[in-house]
């Protein structure tokens, strides 16, 4: 196959990006002289992710949609220009598809494309479509839904199949007992990794630090691995000091797939990413989905892997001492192996490990 050239739009968070960023490793292992491009938000983030690829980078000026009369005008004006740009990148370059990837980022490459007849597929990795996902939709040729149950907010006509939210390869080949070793753990301790993402999430954090020492204390077999996020690091390793239990508190890691192998069982948001890894790695988790959203689609998401048995969701009323005994209660619930096994192979019926993989099939196809 000559080289070809393909647009990833979107980008401003990890959630975005990641789910393109395996797509594209996963075109490139199928067509190594493929060509990609990431239409991205003016974000440092992004260029952080992007930086260390080899794929190129297009900041875009738009900016979040809005009513408001004063910023209206502004948006108009970024999004016009973002379009225009976007055209005369894909025609120029003769792109082959554009993969959308989800938020206001991925809108002009998306309508540029569907004016020019390219190929348009979009990732819509959440139960509940976003106002952009929903809104391109109808200029998609495809859209790639994580579960079925998203098929019900969009249009009928909607073209759609659920391939899964794609993950980083490493998540197909990780090992618990590497994970361990790589994290300093003891090879043969139930393990709990609590998480809140690439930025860390700082009530789950703040709870953690009240109902870890008393779990500690009743459990002592138990071992934990705390990522923070880089902000709330030495005031949780603090906590644990002045509490004298034992913990392993990093900011973040670049080693997600052996930290989420290393684990018996996962704090966490319900981020659609994260929930794409630990399904595809069959971890049982408690997960407080993120309280701030207005539409709530975490909750959405972590809803999913309730019916389904595979998690525990508790309410983030945001005070810590109001998340204090929901948490206790649910790791009390899960420190028997047969209950976490038995979350875990329901876990592992919702993974696709090869949804990067599917969705390149597609844009190669």
């Amino acid at each position: 196959m000559g080289a070809v050239e393909f647009v990833f739009a979107g980008g401003g968070t990890g959630g975005h990006l990641y789910p393109g960023l395996a797509v594209a490793d996963a075109v490139r292992a199928l067509c190594p002289d493929a060509r990609i491009t990431f239409f991205t938000t003016t974000r440092p983030l992004d260029r952080q992710l992007l930086e260390p690829t080899p794929y190129g980078q297009v900041p875009q000026p738009v900016q979040p949609f809005t009513w408001h009369p004063l910023g209206l005008p502004g948006f108009l004006l970024a999004w016009h220009r973002s379009v225009a740009a976007a055209t005369e990148y894909l025609r120029r370059n003769r792109v082959k598809a554009v993969l959308g990837l989800g938020g206001y980022a991925a809108g002009p490459a998306v309508i540029a494309a569907h004016r020019l007849k390219i190929w348009v597929t979009i990732l819509n990795p959440d139960a509940v479509p976003g106002r952009a996902n929903r809104y391109l939709a109808r200029r998609a040729d495809l859209v790639v839904l994580q579960w079925d149950v998203s098929r019900a907010h969009f249009p009928p006509r909607t073209y759609c199949q659920t391939l899964g939210c794609p993950i980083r390869a490493g998540f197909a080949s990780a090992d618990g007992a590497a994970g361990r070793r790589h994290f300093g753990l003891s090879p043969d301790r139930p393990t709990l990794v609590v998480t809140g993402a690439s930025q860390g999430a700082r009530t789950v954090n703040r709870v953690l630090m009240r109902v870890w020492p008393a779990f500690w204390k009743r459990h002592p077999e138990w071992q934990l691995l705390h990522l923070t996020g880089a902000a709330d690091e030495a005031e949780v390793r603090a906590a644990y000091e002045r509490a004298e239990v034992p913990a392993q508190v990093i900011p973040f890691t670049h080693e997600m797939p052996l930290a989420l192998a290393a684990a018996d069982l996962v704090v966490s948001r319900a981020g659609a990413s994260t929930l794409a890894e630990l399904t595809a790695l069959g971890r049982p988790a408690i997960l407080l989905p993120y309280p701030y959203h207005r539409d709530r689609h975490q909750h959405a998401n972590a809803t999913v892997l309730a019916e389904r048995g595979a998690a525990l969701v508790i309410e983030d009323r945001i005070d810590p001492e109001q998340n204090e005994a929901p948490l206790r209660a649910a790791l009390e619930d899960l420190t028997a192996p047969a209950v976490r096994r038995q979350m875990a192979a329901a876990a592992r019926t919702l993974g696709r490990p090869r949804a990067a993989e599917d969705v390149a099939a597609w844009l190669l196809s």
